[in-house]
């Protein structure tokens, strides 16, 4: 099929708006993971962009692992990361699951009270009085179980039930399946694109989570990794993690290991996106058609 000049001008035009559009996006991954691979005395004079790493050390890396704060940020993280998923898969698994049937009393008046909290809210003074109330101050639990459900991933997954043919759940309760069979070996199996996309976007938002644990965590050692990361950038502090130089070494290797520190909380959230990226755009795609 011939093309014309006007598509094929469009085409090219596209592909390089596409192409800037990758260079600003990757590049500043790619400098920092070539800063902080690189020689302390000679990012330290660098001024401008940076193609690659100034020399080659990995002593950022090595202090960055020897900090005891950091090593304490990535324990707790995880322990966020894993039980929030889960509690946050299950309570919005459960709650789609109601809200996707269609003999449920009073069902559109429970979707518009959901649908109502993506837009009203009582703010972060009413929700930190009711967090202290039930107890979750300086508790890791503060940052799960206050965010068990997201309202915009529970429309998605809601309408990705909605999907399923109802034949096979009648077919089910004819076999004496309650509730609870059909939903975790029918519905969810059947699911599992969308499923795979509330990984992801659960686990970014617990991965990158370090608002709510500065106001619900006093304790340093509940800490997660990114709000350690935030108190050694924005406090400009690296000493602790260059103990055993003099001041100008410190100095030096010190911006070396802000960028390692970066890298060090950034690429397990990256390792984990191409594992569920085959599923991501027929999951959107599912929740963003049907409805």
């Amino acid at each position: 099929m011939k093309t014309s000049y006007s598509d094929k001008v469009f085409t090219t035009v596209n592909h390089i708006v596409l192409l800037v559009l990758v260079v600003i996006t990757l590049y500043p991954l790619l400098y920092v993971t070539f800063a902080s691979i690189s020689d302390a005395g000679q990012l330290i004079t660098h001024k401008g962009f940076l193609f690659k790493p100034l020399g080659f050390s990995i002593e950022a890396y090595k202090s960055v692992f020897k900090n005891p704060a950091i090593l304490k940020g990535y324990q707790n993280t995880l322990f966020i990361l894993v039980f929030g998923v889960i509690t946050n898969l299950i309570v919005t698994s459960l709650g789609a699951y109601v809200l996707s049937r269609k003999n449920v009393m009073w069902n559109n008046v429970f979707i518009f009270i959901v649908v109502v909290t993506m837009f009203f809210s009582g703010g972060l003074i009413p929700l930190y009085l009711v967090v202290k109330g039930v107890g979750l101050i300086d508790s890791l639990w503060a940052t799960i179980l206050p965010f068990a459900v997201n309202t915009f991933n529970l429309i998605i997954m809601r309408t990705a039930f909605m999907a399923v043919p109802e034949s096979l759940e009648e077919s089910a309760k004819m076999d004496g399946a309650n509730h609870f069979v059909i939903l975790f070996r029918i519905i969810i199996p059947l699911s599992m694109p969308v499923i795979a996309v509330m990984i992801l976007y659960y686990a970014v938002e617990k991965w990158n989570g370090w608002f709510y644990a500065s106001i619900f965590l006093k304790d340093r050692d509940l800490y997660p990794l990114q709000l350690t990361l935030r108190e050694i950038l924005i406090s400009n502090n690296t000493d602790s993690m260059s103990t055993g130089a003099n001041a100008a070494d410190q100095f030096q290797i010190g911006e070396t290991i802000k960028y390692a520190t970066i890298m060090v909380a950034s690429v397990p959230i990256l390792i984990l996106y191409p594992f569920v990226q085959k599923y991501f755009v027929k999951g959107v795609m599912i929740g963003a058609v049907k409805g």
